[in-house]
């Protein structure tokens, strides 16, 4: 049996169930989503709590992503927005826009799933939330960036993978949920691959 996945935008009502995805242990609540919005200085200065109060800020004003619920539980979360919301996506030789590049995409750059919910289908249900979230609010290209285990000149365990890696989904899923296309081929000392550009109406 499948469990049936729900998921919703983000708003200050749901910070607390937030809280409850990202847990007080692990990458999640380590890095709060921020990764990709700070400066490399800011990031190493910043503290958890640091990371934390920012992305509260960010669900008061806004809608920086999706939470899923199985049976009213959260479960999940999956953060989307414009490619300029997360500035470190520019500045990557491997996401950093290059010609050809479409200029008003979105980005879905992370996936959590508490450890008690993987393997029932939360980020496939995550992924689909992003795009739907996406498109109501006016996006027609969005990427990923998944990591791709098997690219690179050696692979390595997941273990081995760097924090922001091990909260991106893998180019596997995303391939299986019909919605991916590799836009580049492997790039880079490790395995972040520059991922598809996905039409939500795919």
């Amino acid at each position: 049996m499948t469990d049936e996945v729900v998921t919703e935008s983000v708003g200050a009502s749901t910070w607390n169930d937030l809280q409850t995805v990202f847990g007080t242990k692990g990458d999640p609540a380590g890095c709060w989503c921020q990764w990709f919005k700070l400066t490399r200085s800011d990031w190493d200065a910043a503290t958890r709590e640091d990371t934390q109060a920012l992305l509260h800020a960010q669900v008061e004003v806004g809608s920086p992503g999706v939470i899923a619920r199985i049976d009213g539980e959260p479960v999940g979360w999956a953060a989307v927005e414009p490619f300029s919301a997360y500035p470190a996506l520019g500045r990557s030789p491997i996401t950093r826009r290059q010609e050809g590049d479409p200029e008003d995409a979105w980005a879905v750059t992370r996936f959590v799933v508490r450890h008690e919910y993987r393997k029932r289908g939360v980020a496939r249900a995550l992924l689909a939330g992003a795009l739907q979230h996406a498109r109501e609010r006016g996006a027609t290209i969005v990427e990923g960036y998944p990591v791709d285990p098997g690219c690179g000149p050696r692979s390595r365990p997941p273990s081995d993978t760097t924090a922001p890696s091990r909260c991106s989904a893998t180019l596997a899923s995303m391939s299986s949920a019909g919605r991916a296309r590799p836009a580049r081929s492997c790039g880079g000392r490790w395995k972040a691959d520059r991922a598809a550009a996905t039409r939500p109406d795919d």
